[in-house]
């Protein structure tokens, strides 16, 4: 394994120490017998090493902690009523929790230690029953999952992993659906240590990185149109509608009186308007914007309609950092420096300079 930085290290350590210290001195502090519940810190570091130093980790989800701990602990008190020897009863208190968790789908390695602890304790056990499942496995879990998730934002990470709906789905980008990325995952018996999400996203970047290998120096510079036509934000929509038609645009950029980038008009923003207002489309896009433009006395303008949160990109940025912004929903990316828009990438401009590159190796 790399070694982490030390930055990292102590970010993980620290939020560790502090989470079960505070796990300590709360959950189990307040029983009137502190063995109680100390002897379950053993697993609880366990967990601890997961949720902090690996919070990406399918593992380290708050299903998969919580459950993992608590459906391990109530398959242990259920084994250990069984007359059987300890060494037997261990085993099996062990195998029920991994079947438990699988079916569960709350796989969680600490559960094993939580499951082994409670059988090598069946006095205890069976003089706390059911309580031991409520507390200290669930109410210290509980705590623990909470506390990580307060540390993790805390120190800028994003936990727990959920899908990012802001990014292009995996299908988008890669051509693979999220089924097909589980059966890859399956296939490999990598289910268990990486998620959906995070194969996609690896997948992405190695392309990424392997366009931009064959791409060369290749940047926004060389594709970008430099030509612009921009509308200001008070711009009604019928003069909107009107450069659409005329130009035949994908995008519109909006700039204000002093040249600084807005935000941008895709075609899709003007046909969901259009719907708005009761134009049909099936006669094309190209009718409805004209009717659109007719409308002199529409009140609706550009700051109204345009996108604000999009990506945006700078003259020097490689060319195969466009490859996943374009795959999305996006259809042109504008280029920028400082507040002001110099250029804009459109999918058909990529399309070209692929092409470029493509017919350059084969003469070459």
């Amino acid at each position: 394994m790399a070694r982490p930085a030390l930055r990292e290290g102590l970010r993980s350590g620290g939020g560790a120490a502090l989470a079960l210290a505070l796990c300590g001195l709360t959950v189990f502090g307040l029983r009137a017998d502190p063995l109680h519940g100390l002897f379950l810190i053993a697993p609880l570091g366990a967990s601890a090493v997961l949720l902090f130093a690996v919070p990406n980790s399918p593992l380290a989800q708050p299903w998969s902690v919580f459950m993992g701990n608590v459906l391990s602990a109530t398959a242990a008190v259920l084994v250990l009523m069984l007359p059987l020897p300890q060494a037997v009863l261990a085993g099996l208190a062990v195998g029920a929790a991994i079947l438990a968790m699988g079916l569960g789908r709350a796989l969680h390695p600490p559960g094993g230690a939580v499951a082994l602890i409670a059988a090598l304790s069946p006095d205890l056990i069976h003089q706390m029953g059911p309580r031991f499942i409520l507390a200290p496995v669930a109410a210290g879990t509980g705590a623990l999952v909470l506390l990580a998730i307060l540390w993790n934002r805390l120190s800028g990470r994003a936990y727990p992993q959920l899908p990012a709906h802001a990014a292009p789905e995996p299908e988008a980008v890669l051509g693979l659906g999220a089924e097909a990325l589980a059966g890859i995952l399956a296939a490999q018996q990598q289910s268990a240590n990486l998620g959906v999400e995070d194969l996609g996203r690896l997948i992405g970047a190695v392309e990424q990185v392997a366009a931009g290998r064959r791409l060369g120096d290749l940047t926004c510079a060389d594709l970008m149109s430099r030509q612009l036509v921009t509308v200001l934000p008070e711009t009604p929509l019928s003069d909107v509608a009107a450069l659409f038609r005329q130009h035949g645009f994908a995008s519109l950029p909006v700039v204000a009186a002093n040249g600084r980038f807005l935000g941008v008009i895709y075609q899709i923003h003007l046909i969901r308007r259009a719907e708005a207002d009761g134009l049909r489309l099936h006669r094309g896009f190209a009718a409805a914007m004209r009717r659109l433009s007719a409308r002199r006395e529409e009140p609706v303008t550009a700051d109204q309609i345009m996108a604000v949160a999009v990506s945006r990109v700078t003259p020097k940025t490689p060319v195969a950092a466009l490859l996943p912004l374009l795959a999305g929903s996006a259809e042109a990316v504008p280029v920028v420096v400082g507040h002001e828009i110099v250029g804009i990438v459109t999918r058909s401009d990529l399309i070209a300079g692929l092409a470029h590159v493509a017919a350059s190796s084969v003469t070459g």
